[in-house]
C-alpha cells in the first residue's frame, strides 16, 4: 500500500511522494493519517524555503495540525492502543541548559521541537503522510462524537483559546479580533464560547469577514481606521501578524484594556503606536502556541459547545497538495484547507 507524504525540499518546491513505511521506536505509534490541515508555517515553508527563521535545510514532511486513527500501538505500552482515533499536541518542550523558562508553562520551553518545523538540524518531520510515526504523549484521544475532519481544528484552536487565556477572564468583555484568517476566526469562535458580550472582527477580504459574521461577530472593513479606532474593546487579539493589524489592536482598545499579540510579526525591528499604548496604560502580552489547553478545546470541539462551523472551507486529497497550498495562500477564497489522506474521501 503506497504512503503518500507532503515533502518540502526548497522554496516552491512541495513535492508529493510515496514514502517507506514508518519504523517506530519503542514508545512511537503508527497513526494511519485521516486529515491535515494547512497552517501559515506550511505555506511559508512552500513559497520561502523558511519560516521565520526556521531555514529549510533538508528534506521536510510538512504539517503539524493532523488527525486519524492509531494502526499499531507503541510497543512500550505507552500512549493509546490500535483503532483508537486521535489528533495531536505537536509540541515537544526541551530545555537548551542554560535559558530560564517556567516550568508550567512547556510552549515556553527555548529548545523545543514541534512536528514540521525546520527550526532545528534535523529538522522534526511533520504529519502529512498516510501512515507516520509518532510519539505516543502526543496522542489525544477523539471523543466518538467528534469527527475528525473537525478534531484536526484542535491544534489551531488550542492557539487561540491560549491567546484569549492570556488577556484574563472573558466573560461580559467586548473583543475585538484584527484579522480574520482561521486562527482570528477561531478567536472568535472561543470568545463566543467563553462568554464575551460583543465580539468585532476585521479583515481586508469580504470573503473572512462573511464567515466572522456566520459564526457570530460583527465586521469592520480593516482599512475603516476610524471605526476601528472608535470600537473600545476591552480585550484586542492581534491574529494578522502584520504592521498595521499591531497598530489597529492598539487604536481598537479601550484605557486600561489588553492587546493580545497573537499573530507572529516579522523578525526583526517593528514598528509601532507605544506612546498610544503608554498613555493609555494598555497591557500588551505575547501568546505563542499553546500549553496545557489541548483536551479542554477536543472536549469542546466534541460538545459543540466550540461552534467551528464554516472555518473549514476546502478539503483536497493529499495528492493535490500543490493546489491545496495555492487555495490556502489565497485568502480571498479559502479560510481553512484540508488535506484529506484516506483514499475514500
Amino acid at each position: 500500500m503506497s504512503n503518500p507524504g507532503v515533502i518540502a525540499y526548497d522554496a516552491g518546491d512541495v513535492r508529493v511522494i510515496d514514502l517507506p513505511e514508518p519504523q517506530p521506536a519503542a514508545d512511537e505509534a503508527v497513526v494511519e493519517i485521516a486529515f491535515g490541515g494547512v497552517c501559515g508555517s506550511d505555506l511559508h515553508y512552500w513559497r520561502h524555503g523558511a519560516a521565520g527563521q526556521s531555514v529549510l535545510r533538508e528534506p521536510m514532511l510538512l504539517g503539524h495540525e493532523v488527525s486519524g486513527t492509531v494502526v499499531a500501538a507503541a510497543s512500550d505500552g505507552s500512549g493509546p492502543g490500535a483503532g483508537t482515533r486521535v489528533t495531536v499536541h505537536p509540541l515537544t518542550p526541551r530545555g537548551d541548559g542554560a535559558t530560564p523558562w517556567p516550568a508550567d508553562r512547556p510552549n515556553l520551553a527555548p529548545a523545543s521541537t514541534y512536528l514540521g518545523s525546520a527550526m532545528h538540524l534535523p529538522h522534526t518531520q511533520g504529519g502529512f503522510a498516510r501512515r507516520v510515526a509518532l510519539p505516543s504523549r502526543m496522542l489525544h484521544t477523539v471523543p466518538d462524537a467528534l469527527p475528525l475532519a473537525r478534531a484536526v481544528l484542535a491544534e489551531p484552536a488550542a492557539v487561540a483559546w491560549h491567546g484569549l487565556g492570556r488577556a484574563g477572564e472573558v466573560p461580559g468583555k467586548r473583543v475585538a479580533v484584527i484579522g480574520s484568517g482561521p486562527i482570528g476566526l477561531l478567536v472568535v469562535a472561543v470568545a463566543l464560547h467563553h462568554g464575551a458580550t460583543e465580539i468585532v472582527a476585521t479583515d481586508l477580504e469580504p470573503a473572512p469577514r462573511r464567515i466572522a459574521e456566520s459564526l457570530g461577530a460583527r465586521t469592520l472593513d480593516a482599512r475603516d481606521h476610524e471605526a476601528i479606532a472608535a470600537l473600545h474593546a476591552d480585550i484586542v487579539v492581534e491574529s494578522s501578524g502584520t504592521v498595521p493589524g499591531l497598530a489597529a489592536a492598539i487604536a481598537a482598545c479601550r484605557r486600561g484594556g489588553t492587546v493580545v499579540m497573537l499573530g507572529l510579526q516579522r523578525h526583526g525591528a517593528v514598528e509601532a503606536p507605544l506612546a498610544t499604548a503608554i498613555t493609555r496604560e494598555l497591557n500588551l502580552v505575547g501568546s505563542f502556541r499553546f500549553g496545557d489547553e489541548f483536551d479542554e478545546v477536543i472536549a469542546a470541539l466534541a460538545d459543540g459547545s466550540l461552534a467551528v462551523d464554516g472555518i473549514v472551507t476546502h478539503v483536497l486529497p493529499a495528492s493535490r497538495a500543490l493546489e491545496a497550498l495555492e487555495i490556502a495562500g489565497d485568502p480571498s477564497v479559502s479560510s481553512k484547507v484540508l488535506l484529506a489522506f484516506d483514499p475514500a474521501v
